[in-house]
């Protein structure tokens, strides 16, 4: 056996004598947790106020925060509202903390439903351009972070391509990253965008 693969470095065993780091890790985790459901309220409350004109009860699902360890190797919080996701539609307004990153809402649309947006999609170039969106460019749809190969500012691209993205794609990923460093303004900054794209879906 190579004993230098398995020999700590002084930083890793400064971290591996210190539980106190992992204690405050947990204890940022449980506070966006909270942070999570208090938005899902916000959201329910907004979406039974003003209901989102697609033929389907998009509202069907409860909202879910799904917790996770290893996105790229940093822990994650999701929460998925509202939520469909099935062999042939997507409908999901997502939102995100990634550790180390950033916080994020997304726009999720595929199948029938990505087709019945389209339209309203198209229409918002400039909602979306004003408000600092980007829209994802990759063919794999389960990619989060916001590197150049994922999403691209729609600031950045005409009109005529974003259009045909939106029509040309199988699914549409429309999303708003939001530093960590706006913690303390973080839900009011989330629910205003979820706010600003279920806007867009009833225009």
């Amino acid at each position: 056996m190579d004993k230098a693969k398995i020999r700590l470095s002084a930083n890793e065993m400064e971290l591996v004598t210190n539980a106190g780091w992992i204690l405050t890790k947990n204890a940022i985790i449980e506070k966006a947790k909270t942070l999570f459901g208090e938005l899902q309220e916000k959201m329910a409350d907004h979406l039974k106020k003003n209901p989102l004109q697609l033929m389907i009860d998009v509202t069907q699902a409860s909202p879910k925060i799904s917790k996770g360890e290893n996105y790229k190797g940093l822990p994650y919080l999701m929460l998925d509202y509202p939520r469909i996701f099935d062999k042939e539609n997507i409908f999901a307004i997502r939102t995100m903390f990634w550790w180390g990153n950033f916080f994020s809402i997304t726009l999720h649309l595929g199948g029938s439903l990505k087709i019945k947006a389209e339209q309203n999609c198209v229409d918002a170039f400039e909602i979306f351009k004003r408000n600092d969106f980007s829209i994802c460019i990759n063919p794999d749809e389960w990619e989060h972070h916001f590197e150049i190969s994922n999403y691209i500012p729609v600031k950045s691209m005409a009109e005529t391509q974003w259009k045909k993205l939106i029509r040309e794609k199988k699914f549409i990923k429309i999303a708003k990253k939001i530093s960590l460093h706006h913690w303390d303004d973080a839900e009011k900054m989330l629910a205003d965008g979820f706010k600003l794209i279920c806007g867009v879906l009833v225009s």
